[in-house]
Parts: structure tokens; C-alpha cells; sequence
């Protein structure tokens, strides 16, 4: 567990020069830390996120000096896995690894409210985010921070007491937690993903179980009742275990979804509101859980029904990018995985209209799953970046697959094929990094491709 009083007067190592990685050095060396940031890349490749580097923070780049070794504790980029050569080589030499979060809410005074989850996660985040905010306002702040984009080492220590840590967390970062205690927690879904880091389903599950291994009966965890890997979990959870579906209603369950309404009963009577105005049964899901945790940490009924009312979605998940001689593009690079494409097309495919745009950095998942609503609402797939072989293999038969390499040619090829009233979704179901920096990125650049289109 890293606590500053343990660690200090030693020397901190920050592995990796990414976003977080650069905000935990800040915030290590803000702090009084002696830091030193170590990157294998070049000073040429990392240049931009150095320039946000205090000058307080030693960094070599271009590999790993012998000086490592002489630090007292070490900080990893979440996407390393703890195979890396280096990693192995600092617990040989028993210098603690930890995580970037678990260091920045080292020094949080706020309420942690942790999100994770397969797939959901960042419109359950950003709407659990507005629902604190209206909860806290005018003497709380919610700070929304973590997978999201923004690093928690550059948020979470400026939390006072009385405020909110709202933290998209992911397996990579629960993996690399020694200790992490939310206030209130949840499990969105587990399906495979990341599979190629973890090495295996089993401990992909239980890097997500490190949401709530560490609460205790004071504190709650929301889990997704329609998801059987999720339920089993739940009986392991140490704290207050509250569920939702979007399949029954009533009985043990704390929300649920009935007649176009979001119903909830966390004690006493139930209430219900309408949800937010977000496709797919997957979207009542993310509000019924970001529901739950609001009203956990202490939210009204009147905070549900105010932000739902006003929530518009999230960037880069089932987003409109515009709409071409009839043709509607719909953005969802968020979609990294291939159940979240899978959600996205049921989402969507109320009829045999789409063309789906698939491809990217293969993550080691069978894209069979798609076979079952491709056949019912594809028009055409095509496929892009380093995956399209593998796509092309697992998909034969199920819609015509035109092999279009980048999002330029699809896009155009669609144009050329669709008719008016036909739908383009750039679903992914990929990582970004063989043709992108990162989803974030990939999306951008769909959408300003569609808006010269």
C-alpha cells in the first residue's frame, strides 16, 4: 500500500512518459518526492507530453539507466504489462510497484467513487460526475478523472474533504493497485477483453474484482444482476451489495427498468424517473448504475431526475459525426472491444441498414459474436488497419466484406454503396494504436473525415 509518510525522503521512479505518467511525476515532485521519469522511447517520440514535465522531474529517455535500481519505490504506465523486463527486474531488487491512482489518492481528502466494467464505462462516469456535481453544489465538488482521458495524479490530490473522486478505473490500473478503498464501487459487465495483457480470462476477472476487494460493510458496490459473471463476483463483495437489471423488476433489485421508466429503491418506497435520452438497453443500464452510486454517496431523487433530463451522451460512443447525401455516420471509436461493437449494432440495427466499419490493432478476442446481428443488420463490412484478415476470416458469409485499410477509403466506398437512410457506423471493435494515437484520436479523425465529406 503507498502511503507518502512511508516513502518519504525516496527517490520516486515514474515508468512511462504518457499523460499519467507525467502527472504523477508533477505531483510527486509538488510534493517534496525526489523524482526521475524513464521512458524506452526516444526524446523525439515523447516530446509533447515532456513539455508539460516540471522542471523539478529528472527524465532520461531512449531506455533504462542503471539508476533505476536507486530508487525507493516505482510508478508504472498502466499498459506495461508486469512481464516487462523492467518491472521484473524492480521486484527482483524488491522496489514496490504501484499504480498512478493508487499514488494520486494517496493524497485525495475526497469520496472515491470508482467505476469499472467491460464496456459502459465512461457514460456511466461522466453521468455519475453530473449527478455528484448537482448533489454537491455550491459546497462539493465531483472531480471526474481516470480512464476518462484525464489522469487522476492531476485531479484526485486536489479533492478537499467534502468532495467527490469520480474515477473511471480499468483492469490495467486495478491490476497495478495494492490498495484501493472506494466509497461506493461498481461492476458494470464482464465480457473478454484485454486478453492478450492479462493472459487469461481468469485474471483479466480478477483485476476487476480489485474494485471492491478492499471495501468493508461501510461501504456499497452496484452490480449488474443480468450478468452472471458479475453475480457470482457480487458473493465475494465485502460491502453493500446493490443490483440492477434491465430484464425483471421489483424483488432483491435496487433499480430497474419498466415502461420506458428507471425505477429505484435503495430504502423505503420507490421512486421512478425517465432516463437519460441515450440509444440502447445498454444506456438504462449505465443510468441505473450511475443512479445507484449517486444515491449511495448521498444524491436526491430530484438530482436523478434533473441530470438525466439534460445528459447528452459522451464523445466517441454512438456520437453523430453528420450526415452525408443521406447517409447518417455515427462515431463510436470508443468501442475498443468487440462486445461493445455488439452493443453499439443492437443499439442500432432495427433493420437490415448499416455499414460497419471494423478494424484496428487485434486484441486477441473471436469476432464470431458479431455473426448473429451482422446477418440481420449489416449491409457491408469493411475492414481496416492490421485486424482485416482476421475479421475477414471470422465474418465470411455474414454480409459482403470489402478490405478498405484506412477510415478515408471506407468512408468513401460506403458513400458510393449506401442509399439514403442508410446508417455508417465506425465501431471498431479494435484497439486504435496501429493506425492512432489512441481512440480518442481515431475518433476525431472519423468525424473531421465526415465533415469533409
Amino acid at each position: 500500500m503507498f502511503t507518502p509518510e512511508r516513502f518519504k525522503g525516496k527517490r520516486a521512479l515514474i515508468i512511462g512518459a504518457g499523460k499519467s505518467g507525467v502527472a504523477c511525476a508533477n505531483l510527486l515532485a509538488g510534493r517534496g518526492f525526489d523524482v526521475l521519469i524513464t521512458e524506452k522511447k526516444t526524446a523525439g517520440e515523447v516530446k509533447e507530453g515532456l513539455k508539460d514535465l516540471s522542471r523539478r522531474v529528472k527524465a532520461e529517455t531512449g531506455g533504462h539507466s542503471k539508476a533505476v535500481f536507486g530508487c525507493g519505490f516505482a510508478v508504472k504506465s498502466p499498459g506495461l504489462p508486469h512481464s516487462n523486463p523492467l518491472i521484473a527486474a524492480l521486484k527482483k531488487h524488491k522496489i514496490p510497484v504501484f499504480s498512478e491512482i493508487e499514488v494520486a489518492l494517496a493524497f485525495s481528502a475526497g469520496k472515491l467513487l470508482a467505476v469499472t466494467g467491460t464496456n459502459g464505462k465512461t457514460t456511466t462516469t461522466l453521468l455519475l460526475g453530473e449527478l455528484m456535481k448537482a448533489a454537491l453544489s455550491p459546497r462539493g465538488r465531483a472531480l471526474v478523472c481516470g480512464n476518462v482521458g484525464v489522469p487522476a495524479a492531476a485531479v484526485a490530490a486536489k479533492a478537499r474533504a467534502g468532495d467527490a473522486v469520480v474515477m473511471e478505473v480499468s483492469s490495467y490500473q486495478l491490476e497495478d493497485s495494492t490498495f484501493i478503498k472506494p466509497a461506493v464501487a461498481c461492476l458494470l459487465n464482464i465480457t473478454p477483453d484485454h486478453l492478450d495483457h492479462h493472459g487469461g480470462m481468469a485474471a483479466y476477472v480478477a483485476a476487476k474484482a480489485g474494485i471492491f476487494r478492499h471495501q468493508d460493510n461501510t461501504a456499497a458496490c452496484v452490480f449488474n444482476y443480468e450478468d452472471p459473471a458479475v453475480r457470482r463476483l457480487a458473493k465475494s463483495c465485502p460491502s453493500k451489495a446493490l443490483f440492477f437489471s434491465s430484464k425483471r423488476a421489483g424483488g432483491k433489485l435496487s433499480a430497474w427498468a419498466s415502461g420506458g421508466k428507471l425505477f429505484f429503491k435503495t430504502g423505503g418506497a420507490a421512486f421512478s424517473v425517465k432516463p437519460p435520452a441515450l440509444p440502447g438497453a445498454h444506456n438504462l443500464e449505465n443510468a441505473m448504475c450511475a443512479g445507484l452510486m449517486a444515491l449511495s454517496a448521498g444524491a436526491a431523487p430530484s438530482c436523478l431526475k434533473k441530470v438525466f433530463a439534460a445528459f447528452k451522451g459522451v464523445e466517441h460512443r454512438l456520437e453523430p459525426a453528420g450526415k452525408v447525401r443521406g447517409v447518417e455516420f455515427i462515431n463510436d471509436s470508443k468501442a475498443t472491444n468487440v462486445d461493445s461493437a455488439l452493443v453499439a449494432l443492437k443499439a442500432l440495427g432495427r433493420k437490415k441498414n448499416i455499414w460497419l466499419i471494423l478494424g484496428g490493432l487485434d486484441k486477441g478476442n473471436p469476432y464470431a459474436p458479431l455473426l448473429p446481428v451482422i446477418r440481420r443488420s449489416v449491409r457491408g463490412v469493411l475492414t481496416i488497419g492490421a485486424a482485416a484478415p482476421k475479421i475477414e476470416r471470422e465474418l465470411a458469409g455474414a454480409a459482403p466484406i470489402i478490405t478498405s485499410l484506412d477510415i478515408s477509403s471506407a468512408c468513401r466506398t460506403i458513400l458510393r454503396l449506401a442509399s439514403p437512410g442508410d446508417i455508417a457506423l465506425f465501431s471498431p471493435a479494435c484497439a486504435s494504436f496501429d493506425q492512432f494515437r489512441d481512440f480518442e484520436d481515431r475518433g476525431r479523425k472519423f468525424k473531421a473525415l465526415v465533415k469533409r465529406l
